[in-house]
């Protein structure tokens, strides 16, 4: 019985073994495999400058649902400027807000891109939320951090559409064109 047992037990360790060095000559490593939903947010992203873009607290003071808009800013302005497991960041304008990277030697915060030493109404004005939304509305079901090497204070360019639930409290972008300006 023990030898059934402990043949068994090296069938198992061997089998998996095989298995699991099919599965790494197949695809690479894990680390090397790239996350499918990104293929399907790469469209989204251009290699090429949009002209006209406005500073974000210019836009919010005019631009309504339904208009055609092109903003300039950095991923910053809260602690989590990405969504999990969604198609949507946070633009700020780095006119109007600091993230704390640069505000020189006394820099001790773990997230830079939070703005954390700007008001709540200076950030109120300065942001806007970016979104990638389907033939249906809904923001995609993929992550955007690392697509096209967009990151926490990656310089940004967008251009789409103002969203209809877009208020003056929750500017709302539905991105058509993204271009990363420093990856």
């Amino acid at each position: 019985m023990k030898t059934k047992t402990l043949l068994t037990t090296v069938l198992i360790a061997v089998a998996g073994f095989s298995l699991s060095s099919c599965k790494d000559s197949e695809t690479g490593s894990s680390a090397e495999v790239k996350n499918p939903a990104s293929a399907e947010l790469q469209k989204y992203f251009t290699d090429q400058e949009i002209d006209g873009a406005q500073d974000i607290h210019i836009a919010r003071t005019t631009a309504k649902p339904g208009d055609e808009i092109t903003l300039k800013g950095e991923v910053m302005g809260r602690e989590n400027v990405f969504v999990d497991g969604r198609a949507a960041f946070v633009l700020g304008d780095p006119k109007k807000l600091t993230t704390c990277d640069k505000m020189g030697e006394d820099d001790h915060c773990p997230t830079p891109w939070d703005a954390c030493c700007d008001s709540k109404e200076l950030k109120s004005v300065s942001l806007a939320s970016i979104q990638i939304v389907g033939e249906d509305g809904r923001v995609l079901k993929s992550g955007l951090k690392g697509v096209n090497g967009m990151k926490e204070i990656s310089n940004i360019v967008v251009s789409g559409i103002v969203a209809e639930n877009s208020t003056a409290e929750n500017f709302i972008v539905n991105a058509e064109q993204i271009f990363v300006t420093d990856k």
